[in-house]
């Protein structure tokens, strides 16, 4: 199982973190594997592009782990609750038995 934690402070996003496999299929071929992996990795880099913010990040397989040290701009903060709202997505689709969405305060 796939689990994203996204971490917020009193309402604003300070990162997020993606650990794990969906095991759905073998690897190369997990649909869902693959939709965590384009929300999260798309988020991060459209973070630092687009929206100009500086983003702390580390990806290795099976984890991903993002900060955003300076906090985020108002851009950030959409890209994010569009990511967010993606991973529900992906969560209700598969009944939750694939991927564990988690929210932290910090």
């Amino acid at each position: 199982m796939i689990t994203v934690t996204i971490r917020r402070r009193k309402g604003e996003y300070t990162g997020f973190s993606s650990e794990g496999h969906a095991d759905y299929a073998d690897e190369g071929y997990d649909i869902f594997c693959a939709a965590v992996s384009v929300l999260t990795v798309n988020t991060v880099n459209a973070i630092e592009r687009i929206a100009g913010d500086r983003v702390e990040d580390h990806s290795e397989s099976g984890l991903v782990t993002c900060k955003f040290p300076d906090g985020l701009s108002h851009d950030g903060t959409v890209l994010m609750e569009a990511m967010v709202q993606g991973l529900q997505s992906i969560a209700e689709t598969s009944g939750k038995s694939y991927l564990r969405l988690r929210f932290e305060e910090v």
